[in-house]
């Protein structure tokens, strides 16, 4: 019996100790932050291609030929204002404003998605007239650099309405607040990009 109760007994489980971890929103933002890094290295080649192939017509199409500064403004000005309501957006969910946080985010898809036709629109005349990616190494350039920053916007589009489901199904928890906070840094990141690409491919373009 002594031996029968003796091969029952249950041994004691052995657990490895266990390194801290960092909380998981911190971890979410250092990961997003890192996320971040790498495409400003993506933008930073592309830049980097502009400014050699920029210069490169092939006797084709320049910048003054091709650009209409007041289309490109337009498209500046709905992207910065994007970037405004979004900030609003933001002020909403810190006072746990589920409505406001919604009705903000919406405004600012709208924005997005103004900007996002406006671009098509420009791809699609330049297309039309010829000026086609293949047709110098300049507009090799241009289309990859902007459109590279386009299929961002349209990415962050996507998030954006994602997050408003999310947040009307949800509410404000502190997941969606986490999410929110990291398409805030994506959404200006994308705003400062482009401002970069107005002034040099645009601006500059059309003063060569």
């Amino acid at each position: 019996m002594a031996q029968a109760a003796t091969a029952v007994r249950p041994s004691r489980p052995y657990h490895l100790p266990e390194e801290p971890h960092l909380a998981e929103g911190h971890s979410t933002m250092l990961g997003f932050w890192l996320y971040l890094m790498s495409d400003c290295l993506i933008f930073a080649i592309l830049f980097a291609v502009y400014a050699v192939l920029g210069g490169n017509y092939a006797a084709g199409p320049s910048p003054r030929d091709l650009f209409d500064l007041e289309l490109v403004a337009l498209n500046t000005a709905l992207l910065l204002l994007s970037s405004i309501t979004y900030g609003f957006a933001m002020l909403a969910m810190a006072r746990r404003l589920k409505g406001a946080t919604l009705s903000w985010l919406a405004v600012t898809g709208l924005f997005g998605a103004g900007f996002l036709a406006v671009e098509l629109h420009e791809f699609s005349h330049l297309i039309d007239i010829g000026a086609t990616p293949s047709r110098s190494g300049f507009l090799s350039a241009f289309f990859t650099l902007v459109g590279t920053h386009g299929l961002h916007v349209t990415f962050g589009v996507i998030w954006l309405v994602t997050l408003m489901v999310q947040v009307g199904l949800r509410g404000l928890t502190a997941a969606n607040c986490r999410r929110l906070a990291c398409l805030s840094m994506f959404w200006h990141f994308l705003d400062v990009i482009w401002i970069g690409v107005f002034t040099f491919v645009y601006l500059m373009g059309m003063l060569r």
